[in-house]
């Protein structure tokens, strides 16, 4: 239970007492790495005490000898108000200010190691001013729910024998209210009226959102978080985001966001030597600091940072409740001598480049998030081959509910970027990604990372002339629609964005008036609804039983082909994809088992801004000699196309 001392006064129109939220389960916990709620203690409280509204304030700065808390309400007197250390050797320093209500802006002084003085944030803050400044401030998530009918259909649409469609967001740059001003945003409140609808007509099942956890710097996209437990406020109050969340709940779409515990960065105000010495990174900079991107390594080890990190993630879920995480960076979480040169990193224990404290942070995390909230997922950006990502940690694995799968990334660009004439020496390349599929739960990617740093738009990925290209492109993305696993779509690569991804401004919607930008827009929304209907592309998507390859031996021809199979063999598909700029007459493709075949999608479309004039409105079926119930379908398959059957 809470517990409080006598009040006592100090010279100063605000008094601070002596109070405090944590037993001493709590701290004990806490410090054992085991306490992943931690939200409901630390940071800022607006409560009742003996009769007196306030605000009740608690950090963790081990290594302080004073702790004040300095703001508006005090002109920044950083003499005047402040905590009191517990008595535990916890490092916690607590204390609650009487009238001190919501909406007041504040740091902690902290008197630190070696009698070095700091002005912090609140690491556990819920909200925080909007840069330049970097003040928290006093508030809190109250928010009256309304997304229990989603809630209760979670578990089932979440699973993964269920589509898992997402579309990957960066909140500030999807549209601007100015497109030509990066500090003009459209609020958590406007994109209700205005993303909600758009990912709804597109069809996808999920969104994804690039970091909303509170960050400095616009350029870091979100990465370099300093407030693990605050939405950001470029687009409104928290109470705003919960409203967000809940409205693509009400429009029945999971809310996925970045979750980023790989590094943070070392601005002043942050996490970085929190109190004079390293206290949430690791004090060896061979481990502790990130040369990739010029930030710090927490400490996995330490149980306070641990208790730290899995609070973060649990809050999320709790407070805001988000449906999934994608966890950032996880390849260089597992691996001392991720960018490392040798001689730059230190080997663990047992002489393996394994960092045994963040494997052992990943399993908990994944255990804790699965255990509390078993109708989420957990998705790991991990980019090596790291064995068991998705594998239960019962079975050594890490925990994880998905995996990108960026060998398949790598492999489809790598195909789709030669010219036509140069893929049948790639086809072990296109067709490799089956030979690993079923290590992991894999989630297909086409992300803002391919779209960014010179590597071009999707669209100009793709060889050939204008409408080869567009060709190209609406080809790739009914391959990735049609391959096993969840999928991944940025923004703007669904109306093949002219220009590589920019954070400062807009997406180039103006495109959409042309008929190729809308085509292919209107393609991804079908390929959406071609996947969401059709059982035999989601319910074994994971089960060895839901693939088959039908036909890689006309490498040479440029047609490949292969069925996805659901439960029922009614229900399912055949995909032939015709990589070449030749269309194909009266193409024999060979199966087994159901007598009729019809077209259900068609890449080459008209409204697609295909040509539209080689369809197969009626397969015509041959039955094979001496091969009971194998027949020949006899297809039209057009140039850069995709053809779907069922």
């Amino acid at each position: 239970m809470p517990k409080y001392e006598e009040a006592h006064f100090v010279d100063a129109a605000q008094p601070v007492w002596n109070y405090s939220l944590f037993t001493d389960a709590d701290v004990r916990n806490f410090q054992n790495g085991t306490h992943y709620a931690l939200y409901n203690f630390f940071g800022n409280k607006q409560i009742e005490v003996l009769g007196q509204m306030g605000t009740y304030f608690a950090v963790w700065a081990p290594n302080a000898t004073a702790v004040f808390v300095v703001g508006n309400f005090n002109n920044w007197d950083n003499t005047t108000h402040p905590l009191k250390v517990r008595l535990d050797s916890s490092g916690i320093w607590e204390g609650f200010i009487p009238n001190l209500h919501k909406g007041e802006v504040y740091k902690y002084h902290i008197h630190g190691y070696k009698g070095v003085k700091l002005d912090k944030g609140d690491p556990y803050a819920n909200y925080w001013e909007l840069r330049p400044l970097t003040a928290s401030i006093t508030w809190d998530t109250a928010y009256a729910w309304n997304d229990a009918k989603w809630l209760s259909q979670r578990k089932v649409k979440n699973s993964t024998d269920q589509p898992y469609s997402v579309y990957e967001v960066h909140l500030a740059s999807w549209m601007r209210p100015d497109k030509n001003n990066e500090d003009s945003y459209n609020s958590y409140t406007q994109l209700i009226d205005l993303l909600v609808p758009y990912v709804k007509e597109m069809g996808f099942t999920h969104v994804e959102f690039m970091p909303v956890m509170e960050h400095p710097f616009d350029g870091s996209w979100g990465y370099q978080g300093v407030g693990f437990f605050a939405p950001t406020s470029r687009f409104g109050n928290p109470q705003a985001f919960a409203a967000l969340v809940e409205a693509f709940h009400t429009a029945e779409i999971g809310v996925i966001i970045d979750w980023v515990p790989s590094h943070f960065p070392y601005d002043a105000h942050g996490l970085f030597m929190f109190d004079g010495a390293n206290t949430y990174e690791y004090a060896d900079m061979r481990k502790g600091y990130h040369p990739d991107w010029s930030s710090y390594i927490f400490n996995y080890k330490r149980g306070e940072v641990k208790s730290f990190l899995i609070s973060s993630a649990r809050f999320w879920c709790d407070k805001f409740h988000i449906d999934g995480l994608r966890v950032d960076a996880v390849s260089s979480m597992l691996k001392l001598n991720y960018s490392r040169e040798d001689g730059q990193w230190e080997p663990n224990e047992f002489g393996g480049n394994g960092n045994i404290e963040a494997i052992a942070f990943l399993k908990d995390l994944n255990e804790t998030l699965y255990r509390d909230f078993p109708e989420i997922q957990t998705i790991a950006e991990e980019a090596t081959d790291w064995p068991g990502i998705t594998k239960p940690t019962f079975m050594e694995g890490l925990g994880f509910g998905m995996k990108w799968m960026m060998g398949w990334m790598h492999d489809t660009l790598d195909y789709f970027k030669a010219h036509p004439t140069s893929r049948a020496s790639l086809q072990n390349k296109f067709t490799f990604s089956m030979m690993y599929y079923y290590d992991e739960h894999f989630m297909l990617p086409l992300s803002h990372d391919e779209v960014v740093h010179g590597k071009s738009p999707m669209i100009y990925k793709m060889p050939g002339d204008e409408w080869q290209k567009f060709a190209n492109l609406r080809l790739l993305y009914t391959y990735m629609f049609t391959h096993p696993g969840a999928k991944l779509l940025f923004m703007g690569n669904e109306f093949a964005a002219t220009s590589e991804w920019d954070y400062t401004t807009e997406l180039q919607w103006d495109l959409l008036a042309h008929s190729s930008h809308s085509g292919m827009k209107y393609c991804v929304q079908q390929l959406n609804s071609l996947y969401k209907n059709n059982p035999a592309l989601y319910e074994l998507q994971y089960h060895e039983s839901g693939f088959e390859w039908v036909e890689t031996n006309k490498r040479h021809e440029g047609v490949i082909a292969y069925k996805r199979k659901g439960k029922d063999p009614k229900d399912d598909v055949l995909v032939v994809l015709n990589m070449s700029t030749i269309p194909l007459h009266n193409f024999p493709i060979h199966v087994y088992g159901n007598k009729q075949w019809k077209e259900i999608f068609n890449s080459d479309a008209k409204p697609f801004w295909g040509v539209g004039d080689l369809y197969n409105p009626k397969v015509v079926m041959i039955p094979q000699d001496g091969k009971k119930e194998w027949f020949m379908l006899s297809l039209e398959l057009p140039a850069l196309s995709a053809i779907v059957l069922k």
